[in-house]
């Protein structure tokens, strides 16, 4: 682990397998669940969401990271920002057509369990609910990845 710099916050990443990322930096852009925000030294303690999207790691003005999150939590204090993340990964692991092919399986699964809800009730219908709702979850994430792989072309 890096030792920390009075000048520097310390950003961590951490994800359900293991600490990702642990260094001090300028600045993180964090993609939060009410939009993104930046955490430089001294920023105020701040607990938030994290949606999917991508998050920005600064040395001086230059993004040095690019980090595709699908969600979690972060925590800020004046010193640190720790990210708990679902599932974290290099933007430049990132592949279009095996996105777009998992998208296509969500989509096709997706439809077929709005039909099951409309037509079942009681248990099974309360099953097929959530398992849409699961689904759902999935291809937002999908549609991220894809968005933040577009945006990353610009960067």
């Amino acid at each position: 682990m890096a030792e920390p710099r009075a000048d520097k916050v310390q950003f961590e990443l951490v994800s359900p397998e293991k600490l990702l990322l642990s260094e001090p930096v300028d600045m993180v852009v964090v993609p939060g669940g009410e939009g993104n925000f930046g955490v430089l030294i001294g920023h105020a303690p701040l607990i938030s969401t994290v949606r999917p999207g991508v998050i920005d790691v600064y040395e001086g003005t230059k993004i040095t990271e690019r980090i595709f999150v699908a969600g979690g939590f972060a925590e800020v204090t004046p010193e640190r920002c720790t990210v708990l993340a679902d599932e974290a990964m290099p933007l430049s692991d990132l592949d279009k057509a095996s996105i777009d092919g998992e998208l296509r399986g969500f989509e096709g699964t997706a439809a077929t369990l709005r039909d099951q809800v409309a037509r079942t009730s009681g248990s099974e219908h309360d099953e097929a609910a959530a398992e849409l709702v699961a689904i759902e979850k999935r291809i937002a994430v999908c549609n991220a990845k894809l968005q933040a792989l577009s945006q990353g072309a610009a960067h």
